[in-house]
């Protein structure tokens, strides 16, 4: 046998092989073995497993009507927790240096026990409508919540 007959061969064993080995493996997809009945499962294992607490407020909106240029106004937000296990708040900041929120850290609220946020405002500088948000990272199914508070500043005289 020459080596142009034995190279031929050899090509036309591996031509059919490796066509057969792609038309198979690609039948067998991990991804097409995934049944749907099993994906509904996991999930209602999942969330039956995670009880998350649930922050209910009293409001997540004040207004503070017209103030004065310079006032330093504040008010509180009060909230529950409904949910099922410790609410706990990460962290709470203002959308700027103006607004300082003040919550309980470092405390979880028990499920049922309520709570405040108290949230001051520095109108020093800021003539016009205002609009600003307190942003809560929280361990809620959600992770944050966000409380809004609004003042109309009358400039100095």
């Amino acid at each position: 046998m020459n080596n142009l007959s034995a190279k031929s061969t050899i090509i036309s064993f591996l031509i059919p092989f490796f066509i057969a080995f792609t038309i198979t493996s690609c039948d067998t997809a991990p991804s097409k073995k995934i049944k749907a009945e099993n994906v509904e499962s996991s999930k209602e294992r999942i969330n039956s497993v995670l009880e998350y607490p649930n922050i209910e407020f009293d409001k997540t909106n004040h207004d503070f009507g017209e103030i004065k240029d310079g006032d330093i106004v504040e008010t509180v937000f009060t909230f529950t927790n409904s949910g099922d296990s410790d609410l706990k708040i990460l962290n709470a900041s203002g959308s700027c240096g103006c607004t300082v929120p003040e919550y309980p850290r470092d405390t979880p609220i028990k499920p049922g026990e309520s709570s405040t946020i108290k949230v001051k405002f520095d109108s020093s500088n800021k003539p016009g409508m205002q609009r600003k948000t307190v942003t809560l990272v929280t361990n809620t199914s959600k992770g944050k919540e966000l409380l809004n508070i609004k003042a109309f500043v009358l400039p100095k005289n």
